[in-house]
Order: C-alpha cells, then structure tokens, then sequence
C-alpha cells in the first residue's frame, strides 16, 4: 500500500471556498488512483485555508504526472464555484510536487494539471502528456479566440460583455466593489452640488477648483497654482503623463518658419538659437500626426483640434521653458507663431491649444493603444500559444491579471457613444483615426525605452524623472528576465525549435502588428537574447510604462485650464484678440469638465487589490532557481524604491509614478 499525501489550498478571495464534493485522481508513469472525494470532518474548502488529505494506491503510481479535480454539486444546490490555488503533492518516495492551479472550477469541472519542473514541448517524453498539452491549447483556443473590430488596429478579444469571460479573467468581488463604491461617490458629489449635466459655462477659474471636496491631491493643487507658468509647462513634456511627446531638435522643420529675432531674447544672453540647437538644448514637440483627423460635430458645428508645433529652450537653470508656438502645420498669416512676449491670454491659449493636443494624444496614443490594447494581444496570445506548464506562461500569466476586463470595460464605458472619450473633440471616429495612425507609426523600437531615449535624443537632458527611472527599471526588469530565459533556453537552438514560443511570436506580430515589416517588431525567434529582449519589453509595457502614462492622469489632467481633451472654440488665427473670458469659452462647460474630471478620478485611484511588480502571489515555479530569481528581482525592485523616495524628498514636485511601490504588475484599471 502506498500512500500519497495531498495540502490542497483554497483562494483567499471572498467566495473562494465551496459545500461541494470535490475529487481527484492522480496519474503516474506506472497507473492511475481511484477517483477520490477529499472529505476531512468539518468544512473542508474555506477561504484562505489548507487542508490535507491521503489518497492510498496498491502500488507506487512512479512518476507522478497529473492531477484530475473534480466538483460534484453538493445537495444540488445552485452554483458554488471553488477556487482552486495548488495542491502540493507529497509522494511516497519523499518527493514533494507543487500543482498549480489558480482558477475557478465550476459544478461537473474536470481540471488537469500538471505539476513539477516548467516543461516546453520538444521535452515532452510521455504520451499521457503530450495529449494533455495538445488538448489544453486546443481548449484555450477555443476559449480565446481573436476579433477584428477594425482591420486597422490590433485584434482583441472575442468576447462582448465581461459576464462571458473565463471566471478568473473578471475582477475580484473586491475590486469591483470598490470601483462601484468611487463612481457612487464621484456620481453622488456631482449631482448634489448641480454641477452632473450642467450646460453652463465657468464664470471663473476660481470656481472649478471646488470641483470636488473628496479628492483633491499635492499635485492636483501644485497644477491648479502653477498652470500659466511657462517652466511649469516644458516640465510637464519631461515627468507629467505624456514623456512621449519631445525629442531633441537640430534643425528647425521647414513648415516651422521661427527666426533667430523672435526668440533671441528668450535665450541666454549673447547666443542665437543656431547655436543652443548645436549645443543640444533645443526640443521640439511637433503633433503632425493630429493633422486632418476629423472632428466631432458640436452644436452643428465640428469642433477644433491643433496639430501644433512647440519650441523649447533647456535654459541655464535647467528649465525646459516653451519659446514659440504655431498651432497649424502650414505656415500663414492665419497662423501666427506665438511667443512668450505676447500678450498673456494669447500666449496662455496657444499653450492650451498645444496641451490638448498632447493630452489627445496621451489618451488614444501612449495609454489605450500604446499599453491597453498591446496588453490585450500579448495576453491573448499567451493564453492560446502556452499550456500552463510552459516556463513562459509561469513567467508571464500575473502580468495580463485583469487585462480583458478592464480593457472590455474601456470599450463599453470610455469609447460608448456618451463616453467622456467620444465626447472629446475628436469624437469616437477621431480616436479610432488617430490609433490608426498611432499603430502605423509604432515601432518596436518605440517600445523599447533605452532605444526611444537614444532615438529622440534626450540621453542627457536634466531633471528627466521618467527617464532616469524607466531605464533603471527596464535594466533590473532585463536583468531578471535575462536570468530566467537563459535557465529554461540554455541556446538559440532551444528557441528555434520550441515551436509554442514561434507560435506565441507570430500570433503577436499578425495581431497585434499586423504583419507591419517595417516596424520591426519579430515575427519568430532565432536567439536567446531576441527573447529576452522581447519580453523585457512586454513585461516593461504592461507595468511600467502603464504606471507612467495612467498613475498621474488626476494629478496633471483634472485641472482643465493646463489642458483638455474637448475645446469648444478654434485656435486664434491673430495676435492681440484674445483675453481670459476668450478661455473660458474655450473651455468644456461645466458638466463637461467635472465628466472628464470624474473619468480621471476613477482612472488614476488607488484600489486595494493589486499585485505590484516583482509580486507573484501564485506560486507557479516548483524549481529553487527561478524562485531565487524572483526575490533577487523583488530585492533589486526595493532598493530603486528606497532611492526613488530619498530623491523625491527633494524635489517641490516629487516623481513617484515608477517608484516600484506604485507600479501594478498588470493593467488592471
């Protein structure tokens, strides 16, 4: 008689446990155990517990390979989904086997899961599992599957509504009752202070900052302070949401006709701007990619949107100042250059004008393309190119937590007809355009931090929080990954003939790419360090650069005159015209404004529920080695925190959104 030794362990989330009868059976190289009923005296499967069990064989099964659990309504009452965490395995050889198993098992279930050392599919050597793995992706296949919502963008997700998805794709009871909760309370305030809805204009700037008594924070009050300030604004393009938009410019473009006259007296005392450009202290913003894009129509009218261009000056204080500024890309009487010397409302509209623009392309660009959607295909194609025993699903799978939520979310809330994104001034049909044309300009390049910095210049540019942060991020992110690829591929011949990881590949490239060669982006893998660099960056994309773009969204982009995603009155096309009742008629009405403000609020909250980077609540690894890896990471992920904080405690307008305290491991909101 042998006897094997089972802990199994039930998710600690609420209604995790179950009443019902729950079986297993056990596989080995050498036969199978009778399908068994765990029962113990008392509650057997409770939240957050524990409990072990001893299934006894004739003989000694050999090597063990599978587990089969079961779950047979109890009673036949109604539904009682089980979450299952592991089962931990001690064999009667004195060998100890982790199964992972981390998913929702529902009445008549039949889960199997394999347990031991990650495997890829060229080291399968046994037929029971070679059939398992075959039939598990033909299952995920089937239970993922891509959708062509516009032949322009990446494919997503096939299903419609969040109630349709796999159970442990959906949030937690807790996440999703804490958001209800913010949105009665953003919902609640509106409404009883008459501002929800309302079609009036903003008699003063005085009157929006008691938009909201609950959520106000240091640097939602430092913008409300500082927002006409012209130092303020250039250190926005560097440490605000979008770090994305500035490169460094050498040579004026030929559409940007500024003369050395017009902004000599903005430079330091005796140089021209010929020569700043030289010494690598010229920059540019230039939103040609907004040029054309068709906008919403507003009161029968179409609404305005820039596509400007932004000079700016690295002064000798180390200060990013703005010294000239055309809103069209042709150059024309109607379109004047602005420069710091006009007249305060002339100047302070040019600069909106210029910020709504990049917040426009903050929105559709960097955040919901550049990190959302590209974390929908990179889950996507996890889930259908790798079974669960695949290194690189244990690696990847916490890194896509929630991602098909909320990303379901986004297209059903943000992009509906009433959604503060279809009401901006792009309107729904503009977003798309402009992701359109997002995608087609992305490179994998782009995506690449320590490349973009190196492409756009800004290797050496002072006071560069995101970038100084970003880089020591993907470093530690690279180094980590470096470590446990090269464990599981040891050569560039275990890459080319792993033919998962060439499907996982090419399934991003045609999905999320669109087969677009001259981007760059793999279509399969021929060396170690290709992968490794290519999960860097998704890995990087989904928890860093989302925190970047996402975290700080109240913090800069609540206080609409700084910037706003809707302008209900065109550039101006002369000089002297403009004063600060022109402003506010620029400016979104007030239900429009506290609309937006309240998408920002919920968008940028901070919520219980959250796996931080280098976190991996599930065990999936049975080997000491990639376990000894991940604390390493996590170490190295607490001593970038540790002097993050110290430098911040310096600074009057601290940079915390990639202090690895505040970046989630997945896009979950």
């Amino acid at each position: 008689m042998a006897e094997y030794k089972l802990e199994v362990t039930t998710g600690d989330m609420k209604h995790a446990g179950t009443m019902d009868n729950i079986y297993i059976i056990l596989f080995g190289t050498e036969g199978q155990s009778d399908r068994t009923k765990l029962d113990n005296p008392g509650i057997d499967f409770k939240s957050g517990k524990a409990r072990a069990y001893t299934i006894k064989t004739n003989l000694s099964l050999g090597k063990l390979l599978l587990v089969k659990v079961e779950k047979d309504p109890f009673l036949r009452l109604s539904e009682d989904e089980w979450y299952c965490s592991k089962i931990l395995v001690t064999t009667p050889e004195g060998e100890v086997i982790l199964f992972p198993c981390y998913r929702w098992i529902a009445k008549g279930t039949l889960v199997e899961r394999r347990g031991g050392r990650a495997v890829k599919v060229f080291e399968e050597d046994h037929p029971l599992l070679i059939d398992q793995r075959r039939n598990e992706l033909t299952d995920k296949k089937k239970l993922y599957q891509w959708e062509i919502t516009d032949e322009k963008l990446p494919h997503n997700s096939h299903y419609k509504d969040v109630s349709e998805f796999p159970a442990e794709q959906r949030f937690s009871m807790a996440k999703s009752s804490e958001i209800f909760h913010t949105k009665r309370m953003i919902g609640a305030e509106l409404m009883f202070k008459g501002l929800a809805g309302s079609t009036k204009q903003w008699k003063s700037t005085d009157d929006m900052k008691n938009t909201f008594w609950f959520k106000k924070t240091p640097i939602s009050v430092y913008v409300m302070q500082h927002w006409k300030e012209d130092d303020f604004f250039g250190f926005q393009f560097l440490n605000a949401i979008n770090p994305n938009g500035i490169k460094r410019c050498s040579e004026l473009p030929p559409n940007f006709p500024v003369t050395e006259e017009m902004v000599k007296q903005f430079l330091r005392d005796g140089s021209s701007l010929k020569q700043e450009m030289e010494r690598g202290n010229i920059f540019i913003c230039d939103q040609k990619i907004m040029d054309g894009i068709p906008t919403r129509i507003y009161d029968g009218q179409p609404l305005h949107m820039t596509a400007g261009l932004c000079l700016f000056y690295m002064n000798p204080e180390n200060k990013l100042m703005p010294i000239a500024i055309q809103l069209h890309q042709q150059p024309s009487e109607q379109n004047p250059i602005f420069l710091p010397s006009d007249p305060e409302a002339d100047w302070l509209l040019a600069k909106l004008f210029i910020k709504s623009g990049d917040l426009m392309e903050h929105q559709a660009v960097y955040h919901l393309l550049g990190t959302h959607y590209l974390a929908e295909v990179f889950a996507i194609a996890t889930f259908r190119s790798f079974p669960v025993i695949h290194p690189l699903y244990k690696l990847l799978i916490s890194h896509f937590r929630y991602t098909l939520h909320i990303n379901n979310g986004a297209r059903n809330t943000l992009l509906a007809p009433d959604g503060p994104l279809s009401t901006s001034s792009l309107g729904y049909e503009g977003i798309i355009e402009l992701m359109r044309r997002g995608l087609s300009r992305m490179t994998y390049s782009s995506l690449c931090l320590p490349e973009n910095i190196t492409a756009r210049g800004l290797e050496s540019i002072p006071n560069f929080y995101y970038r100084d942060d970003g880089l020591k991020l993907w470093n530690i992110i690279n180094s980590f990954v470096k470590y446990l690829v090269e464990y599981y591929y040891p050569s560039d011949s275990d890459v080319c003939k792993d033919t998962e990881l060439q499907e996982w590949i090419n399934e991003i490239y045609t999905h999320g790419f669109l087969g677009n060669k001259l981007s760059g982006f793999p279509a399969c893998f021929n060396t170690v360090e290709e992968v490794i660099k290519f999960i860097t960056m998704v890995i990087f994309t989904v928890s860093v650069q989302h925190a970047a773009v996402n975290n700080g969204q109240f913090d800069y982009s609540s206080w609409v005159p700084s910037g706003s995603l809707l302008l209900r009155k065109p550039a101006p096309t002369t000089k002297g015209q403009s004063s600060m009742k022109t402003i506010l008629e620029t400016l979104p009405n007030i239900g429009e404004t506290v609309k937006f403000a309240g998408m920002l609020w919920l968008l940028s909250d901070k919520y219980t529920d959250v796996v931080l980077l280098g976190q991996y609540p599930e065990e999936q690894f049975d080997e000491p080695a990639p376990k000894q890896m991940i604390k390493e990471f996590q170490a190295e992920l607490s001593y970038l925190s540790q002097e993050i904080t110290a430098r911040n405690s310096q600074l009057e307008v601290p940079y915390t959104y990639l202090n690895p305290t505040e970046i989630e491991s997945s896009i979950t909101i």
